[in-house]
């Protein structure tokens, strides 16, 4: 079988559980008794101490285990001049659950890449590795999905067509300094395009005003001009989320609703899918896939410490095989471990365990990783 090189038969999505000494230091900015710059040495410390690890479960792809940030999305997208990021809150709810009302992301200016906001931190995981460094960041339409129309200010953006191109731009700026500073592998986090496979959540989107089937094709012309200049050398792709606070979900549905458009529309490399139990469907939608494509098929949870069967594993894999070749997947988690700072509902070293075993079930299968 032919090397994906990468992603790599055995990949991950990308956030690790945050140490100790991170969320410690967080903290203290937060109380005012530490200063960015003195969090960011901690954040340096942290890293360089968790690569071996990573590295020692047999993962090629090496990430910072976006210890740099308190969410997968918005320390990103706040960095972008226009954006503003406000509502951050938690509830809890009757039988002491904690909820998370997702943060709002509005639009307020004119959009602009007016800074780098990854380079120095790629920089640093590829000092610190021999392997392959990866950069996640959140897809664009991150900035458009929850408010819509509403969240983007009519003045600076009459028409949603400049918002979608400046958006694009700031894009296009920050993957090609990226790549200058030698980044060859990226990954978008997407919500929106699996939210659009959930029934309630379509149907917030015609109550207000758009069209769940049209916002797919909308997404994939916005993520293709924001990858639209990046050099043949670098792989670009899409994790599919479906929401990973502690442990907790947002949506579920099969891809079926945006399967066709999805894999062909899409310009990407690479498609990370969330597979891990019922709420992602079957893996029919596979079969629009094309034969230029690789998907990563998040069977792992990243959402309990319980380990996988490595058997069901394959039987899984060798299942998603009758839609798309099996010299076309690969293997990895559903999710990151740790999508906001707090992280999910397992230890340290059943995470390293998940990775582990990401790595044994594709060597069995492919013979590499």
């Amino acid at each position: 079988m032919s090397q994906v090189n990468p992603p790599f038969r055995a990949d991950h999505v990308g956030s690790l559980l945050r140490p100790p000494s991170v969320l410690e230091a967080r903290q203290k900015v937060a109380e005012g008794a530490m200063t960015r710059d003195e969090l960011r040495a901690v954040e340096d410390d942290a890293i360089a101490a968790m690569i071996p690890k990573l590295e020692a479960t047999g993962i090629q792809s090496i990430t910072d285990g976006e210890y740099r940030r308190a969410f997968f999305h918005l320390d990103f997208l706040q960095e972008l001049s226009g954006i503003t990021v406000t509502d951050i809150l938690t509830s809890t709810d009757p039988d002491g659950h904690v909820r998370m009302v997702p943060p709002k992301i509005t639009v307020t200016g004119k959009l602009a890449h007016d800074k780098d906001v990854q380079v120095a931190d790629f920089q640093f995981v590829a000092a610190h590795t021999n392997r392959t460094p990866k950069v996640c960041i959140p897809s664009p339409t991150m900035a458009h999905f929850r408010g819509g129309r509403a969240g983007i200010d009519i003045e600076s953006y009459p028409d949603l067509d400049l918002f979608f191109e400046d958006l694009a731009q700031v894009y296009r700026d920050e993957l090609a300094h990226l790549y200058d500073a030698g980044c060859r592998y990226v990954q978008l986090d997407d919500t929106n395009l699996a939210y659009l496979c959930d029934q309630k959540m379509r149907q917030e989107v015609i109550d207000r005003g758009d069209d769940p089937d049209e916002l797919p094709r909308t997404y994939a012309a916005l993520i293709n001009s924001a990858i639209r200049d990046v050099p043949d050398d670098m792989t670009t792709a899409v994790h599919l989320c479906r929401g990973n606070y502690r442990s907790t979900f947002f949506a579920s549905g099969g891809y079926e609703p945006v399967a066709e458009v999805l894999f062909n529309d899409l310009a990407v490399d690479a498609f990370f899918l969330e597979y891990d139990d019922e709420r992602s469907g079957d893996f029919a939608p596979l079969r629009f896939v094309p034969e230029d494509k690789t998907v990563v098929l998040g069977l792992v949870t990243s959402k309990t410490g319980q380990l996988e069967d490595e058997e069901d594993l394959i039987q899984r894999i060798e299942d998603a095989s009758r839609y798309v070749s099996l010299d076309q997947l690969c293997l990895s988690p559903q999710c990151g471990f740790a999508s906001t700072m707090e992280g999910n509902a397992l230890t340290e070293e059943e995470q390293w365990a998940k990775l582990r075993l990401v790595v044994s079930v594709a060597d069995k299968l492919w013979g590499s990783t």
